[in-house]
C-alpha cells in the first residue's frame, strides 16, 4: 500500500491537504546543502530495444492542478468546513456506499492521491477511475466536472509538455502502421512538439514518424522473451550506469559552457560586464541540457538561478560554476564506488543471465526423475494402444513401448566409475551387495549392449576375496565342518555375468531379458546418464575445436596470439578466468561430480564452475548428484530385493537354456524357449509389472505386455465373465438372489401388476381365437457387442427394440383425430391472425394470383389445378402445376 490509510474521512481528507506542505519541506534548495547521491530520472531508463526515452520535463514548474479538497475560507467551527465542501463531502460518501468495500474505497483515494502529487495526469487520474465509477454515471460525470476534465479540448487545459504527454498516452499503438516487432508510426493527426534547436538537415535526417514500441517481458507470450531474475539485475545494472552517464555528461557539458562565458566575460571591462546579457541558451547551444542540469543541483530555486545568469553573469557565473564542480567530483567520487559494486555485480550475475533453462531444469527434472513419473509414462503408452486397438477391433500395433539409445560405447566407463564412487561411500550396503553392484555396471550392462567390459581394480578383487572367505567360514559352521567349497563357487558363480564370445562378433545379435519395475527404472535412468555424459563430452569437443580455428584464425589473419583462457568475457571482467584447459574440461567436470556427492563442493559453486566452463550447456548436469543417487537406490534394490534377485536368477538359468537372445537368423528356432521364458517371468511377476528388454548394439527396446498382476486376474476372471454374458443373453434364468430382491422390494405396485396381467390374458385369449390358436412371436432384433478390455457394450446399428405399452397404441388410434383437429386449429389460429397484421389484402390477391399461375408476365407459362383431399383427419388442396400454354377450351 502506498499510504496507509484509515476508515475515517476527515483523516483521509485531512492528509490529503498535507501533502503539497510536506513534499515542499522535503526538498533542500540552499546552496549551502549537498546531495550525496544524484537524484537520477526514472523516464531517462532504456527501454528493452535500447532507445533512449527523452524526458519531456517541463522548462518551469508546471500549474499546480490539484483538486482542493479543503475549504479554508469556511468557518472551522461547522463539521462540514472541517471536512471540506458540503457537496465534495456528500459525494464521497456516494462512492463510499456505491463501492460497498472498504478496500475499494481506499483504492479509489489512492489514486486522488497519487494525482494530488503530480505523478499522473488529469487523464491518466479520469482513466483510473473508470473500474471504480464506470458502473455509475452520475457519479463519474459529477467527478469529471468537478476535475474539469473535458475529452474533447486536451490542448486547452493542459500546459503544452503535459498536453503532449496526455495526448501520447491517448495513442493506440496496436492499431498504427508497424516496422519490424518493435517500432509504430504515429498517426498524422498527432500534433508533434515544437523543437526550436533544428536546422534544416536535422529536419531531413531526423525521425518525427517512427516510436519505440516494445515488447515488454510481462506481456510478451514468447517464452524465451521472459527475462529471468539475473537477466533483470543485469538490466537494472545497465540502467543506473546510464542514468549516472546522462547526469555526469550534462554537468559537464554545463561546466564547458560556463567556463567559456566567463571566459568571454574576464577579457570584458567592467562597463561591458554590466551590459552583458545571456540568452535562453546560457551561452550554449541548447536550452534544456543546462536548465536541467542547474535545476538538478539547485531543485525549486532553479528558475531564480537562471534568471540570474542571464540578468547578470559576471556576478552568477563563478558561482553557479563553482557549485557544478563541487558537484562534478562528488559525483565522479560516487561513480568510482558505484562502478566496484556493479562489477562485483556483472561478475556474480553474468554467467546467470545467459542461462535461460537452468532455473526450470532443476525443478522440472527433479519430476522426471522419480519412479513415478518414469512408470506412469510407459504404463500411458501401454494403455493408450490399449484403447486404440479396443476402438479399432483389430490387433495391437507391433513394435516396443519405447526405445532408448546407447551412441557411445566408451562412456559406459565414465558411468560406471561415477556409480561406483557413490555406492563405495554408502555406509549402508554390505560388502556382498557392494560387489553385485559392481558386476552389474562393469560386466552385466556392457555385455548385455555388446561393449567391452570394465576393469575391476584389484582392490575390488581383494574385497570379493575376503568375502569368500567369510562365506567359507559360515559354511563350515554350518555345515559341522564340512567342506563348502562346492557351495561357495557355486554362489560365486551366480554374480558372474557372461556373454558368449560368439555373440559379441555377430552383427544382428539381441539380448532378451524379461524385468521388474526396478530394473526398468534402472535402465531408464542409466540411459539419462549416459546420454547427459555424451552432451557434455561432445560439448568440450566442440568447444576446443572452435577455439582452437578461432587462434589459429587470429595468427593467420590478425597476426595476434592470444592465450587459450583469453577472451572477450574475461577481458571485460564480466568473468573470471578458468585455470582449467577447454580439453580438459570433461575430466574436470567428472571431478566436481565426485567432489559434489561426497559433500566436499557446495552446489552452488558447482552450478557456477560448470557456467564458466559450458556456459548455455551446463544446465543437464546441475542434477548429476540427484541422478546418481537414484541409479545407486534401484542397484541396492536390485541386490537385495527377493524378486529382483528371482528375476535375475531367472535371467541366468534361462540363458544356459539359450532362451535369452542370439542371432536374429536363428531366432525361429529359439521361440520355443523364449516364449517358456515369458511364461515363467509372467509367473513370477504376477504382482508386478512384467517388462520385455530387448537389447542390441547400443540400443534397448522396452515392451509392456501385461500390466499390474493383469496375467492372474485374466485367468481367475475367465469363468465368471462367461457366466456373466450366458445370464444377460438369457431371458428364463433369473439368479435366487434377484428373486429374493425382488419379492422383497418389487418394481411395481401389486395393483398395476394385477391389472396389467389380467389385461394381456384376456388380450392373449382374443387374439388366439382369431388366429385358430397359433400364436407367431416375432423374434428379438436387437444385437449388441461387449468389448473385453473396456467391459463396454456397444449395440449394433439398425438393430435396436423399442418397448411400450401394450395399451398405449389403442389409446393413440382413438385419441389421433381429436390431438390432430386440436393441433390443425392451433396452428390455423396462428397464421391468420399473423397474415391479418401482417398481410394486406393486395398482397394476399397478388400471392394467389401467382400460386394459380395467373398474370405469368415474365414468367414460364404454366397453368395451376387445386385438387382437395383429406389427410389426417384435415381437408388440404393440393396443386399441381403443368409448364406449357394452358389447354384451350372446346
Amino acid at each position: 500500500r502506498l499510504f496507509p490509510f484509515n476508515n475515517s474521512l476527515f483523516q483521509i481528507l485531512q492528509l490529503l491537504g498535507k501533502t503539497t506542505a510536506e513534499k515542499a519541506e522535503s526538498v533542500r534548495n540552499d546552496h549551502g546543502g549537498t546531495i550525496k547521491k544524484p537524484q537520477l530520472n526514472n523516464k531517462q531508463r532504456p527501454n528493452q530495444n535500447g532507445c533512449r526515452k527523452h524526458s519531456t520535463t517541463p522548462l518551469t514548474p508546471p500549474a499546480k492542478k490539484k483538486l482542493k479538497l479543503l475549504n479554508s475560507k469556511d468557518s472551522p467551527g461547522t463539521e462540514t468546513g472541517k471536512h471540506g465542501g458540503g457537496t465534495e463531502s456528500l459525494f464521497f460518501e456516494k462512492v463510499r456506499k456505491a463501492l460497498r468495500s472498504s478496500e475499494a474505497f481506499d483504492n479509489f483515494l489512492r489514486c486522488i492521491v497519487v494525482f494530488n502529487e503530480e505523478i499522473i495526469s488529469r487523464t491518466e487520474l479520469v482513466q483510473l477511475m473508470v473500474p471504480f465509477l464506470g458502473k455509475f454515471p452520475e457519479l463519474f460525470t459529477w467527478f469529471k466536472n468537478f476535475l474539469g476534465y473535458k475529452e474533447m479540448s486536451l490542448l486547452e487545459m493542459y500546459p503544452k509538455e503535459r498536453a503532449t504527454e496526455g495526448m501520447a498516452m491517448e495513442i493506440d499503438y496496436a492499431s498504427c502502421k508497424r516496422l519490424g516487432s518493435s517500432y509504430r508510426a504515429l498517426p498524422k493527426s498527432y500534433q508533434l512538439p515544437k523543437c526550436t534547436g533544428r536546422t534544416n538537415i536535422c529536419k531531413e535526417v531526423l525521425n518525427d514518424t517512427w516510436v519505440s514500441f516494445p515488447s515488454w517481458s510481462e506481456d510478451s507470450t514468447f517464452v524465451s522473451s521472459k527475462k529471468t531474475q539475473y537477466e533483470e539485475h543485469m538490466y537494472r545494472c545497465e540502467d543506473e550506469r546510464f542514468e549516472l552517464d546522462v547526469v555526469l555528461e550534462t554537468n559537464l557539458a554545463t561546466i564547458r559552457v560556463l567556463e567559456s562565458v566567463q571566459k568571454r566575460l574576464s577579457r570584458m571591462s567592467a562597463e561591458e560586464q554590466a551590459k552583458f546579457r545571456l540568452d535562453n541558451t546560457l551561452g550554449g547551444f541548447s536550452e534544456i541540457i543546462h536548465r536541467k542540469a542547474i535545476q538538478r543541483i539547485y531543485g525549486d530555486k532553479a528558475p531564480d538561478i537562471i534568471d540570474g545568469l542571464k540578468k547578470n553573469p559576471g556576478i552568477s557565473v563563478p558561482i553557479v560554476l563553482k557549485r557544478l564542480k563541487l558537484k562534478e567530483e562528488e559525483w565522479r567520487e560516487a561513480q568510482r564506488g558505484f562502478n566496484k559494486i556493479w562489477r562485483d555485480q556483472h561478475e556474480k550475475y553474468y554467467l546467470k543471465s545467459l542461462d535461460h533453462q537452468g532455473i526450470n531444469f532443476k525443478q522440472n527434472d527433479g519430476k522426471v526423475l522419480r519412479s513415478k513419473t518414469l512408470l506412469n509414462e510407459i504404463e500411458g503408452i501401454f494403455d493408450e494402444r490399449q484403447e486404440q486397438t479396443a476402438d479399432e477391433n483389430g490387433m495391437p500395433p507391433a513394435g516396443p513401448h519405447l526405445t532408448l539409445t546407447y551412441a557411445d560405447s566408451p562412456i559406459y566407463e565414465d558411468a560406471a566409475a561415477l556409480i561406483i564412487h557413490h555406492v563405495k561411500r554408502q555406509s549402508g550396503i554390505n560388502k556382498e551387495d557392494k560387489y553385485k553392484i559392481k558386476q552389474i555396471v562393469h560386466h552385466f550392462i556392457p555385455d548385455m549392449l555388446f561393449s567391452q567390459r570394465g576393469v575391476l581394480s584389484d582392490a575390488e578383487e581383494e574385497e570379493q576375496d575376503e568375502i569368500d572367505m567369510d562365506i567359507d567360514e559360515d559354511a563350515s559352521k554350518k555345515h559341522n565342518g564340512l567342506p563348502g567349497g562346492v557351495n561357495t563357487s557355486a554362489a560365486k558363480s551366480k554374480l558372474l555375468f557372461s556373454t558368449s564370445p560368439r555373440l559379441r562378433s555377430c552383427e544382428d545379435a539381441y539380448n532378451l531379458f524379461y524385468v521388474n519395475n526396478n530394473w526398468y527404472i534402472f535402465l531408464r535412468l542409466h540411459q539419462i546418464l549416459c546420454s547427459r555424459l555424451l552432451q557434455l563430452y561432445s560439448q568440450t569437443e566442440q568447444q576446443n575445436e572452435e577455439e582452437v580455428k578461432e587462434r589459429e584464425w587470429e595468427k593467420e589473419v590478425l597476426g595476434l596470439k592470444r592465450d587459450k583462457g583469453d577472451n572477450t568475457a574475461v577481458q571485460l571482467r564480466l568473468k573470471e578466468p578458468v585455470d582449467i584447459e577447454v580439453e580438459d574440461y570433461y575430466s574436470a567436470f567428472l571431478e566436481m561430480v565426485r567432489n559434489l556427492l561426497d559433500g566436499n563442493m557446495e552446489p552452488s559453486h558447482y552450478e557456477d564452475s560448470l557456467r564458466e566452463m559450458f556456459t548455455i550447456h551446463a544446465y543437464i548436469a546441475f542434477t548429476m548428484d540427484k541422478l546418481i543417487q537414484n541409479i545407486v537406490r534401484q542397484l541396492q534394490h536390485i541386490v537385495s530385493d527377493e524378486v529382483c534377485t528371482q528375476v535375475t536368477e531367472l535371467y541366468l538359468s534361462e540363458s544356459n537354456l539359450s532362451a535369452t537372445g542370439g542371432s536374429l537368423q536363428t531366432q525361429s528356432s529359439r521361440a520355443p524357449a523364449e516364449s517358456l521364458y515369458q511364461r515363467r517371468a509372467e509367473q513370477l511377476m504376477a504382482d508386478e509389472n512384467c517388462y520385455k528388454v530387448k537389447m542390441g548394439r547400443g540400443v534397448i527396446t522396452l515392451s509392456t505386455y501385461f500390466g499390474r498382476s493383469m496375467f492372474t486376474k485374466r485367468l481367475t476372471a475367465q469363468p465368471r465373465w462367461s457366466d456373466y454374458i450366458m445370464r444377460y443373453l438369457s431371458t428364463d434364468v433369473t439368479s435366487p438372489e434377484l428373486k429374493d430382491h425382488l419379492s422383497q422390494k418389487p418394481v411395481f405396485l401389486p395393483r398395476n401388476l394385477r391389472r396389467i396381467r389380467k389385461c394381456q390374458y384376456r388380450r392373449e385369449s382374443l387374439k388366439e381365437l382369431k388366429d385358430g390358436g397359433k400364436i407367431e412371436t416375432d423374434g428379438m432384433k436387437m444385437e449388441c457387442m461387449f468389448k473385453l478390455n473396456l467391459y463396454k457394450m456397444v449395440y449394433v446399428f439398425k438393430s435396436e427394440d423399442y418397448m411400450y405399452r401394450r395399451t398405449a397404441l389403442q389409446r393413440a388410434h382413438q385419441s389421433h383425430e381429436r390431438v390432430s383437429t386440436r393441433l390443425h386449429q392451433r396452428f390455423y389460429s396462428w397464421t391468420q391472425r399473423w397474415v391479418s397484421e401482417h398481410v394486406t389484402r393486395d398482397m394476399l390477391a397478388a400471392t394467389s394470383h401467382w400460386l394459380m399461375g395467373e398474370g405469368s408476365e415474365g414468367l414460364v407459362p404454366c397453368s395451376t389445378t387445386c385438387n382437395p383431399e383429406t389427410l389426417h383427419f384435415q381437408r388440404i388442396h393440393k396443386y399441381r402445376v403443368k409448364y406449357g400454354p394452358p389447354d384451350k377450351p372446346q
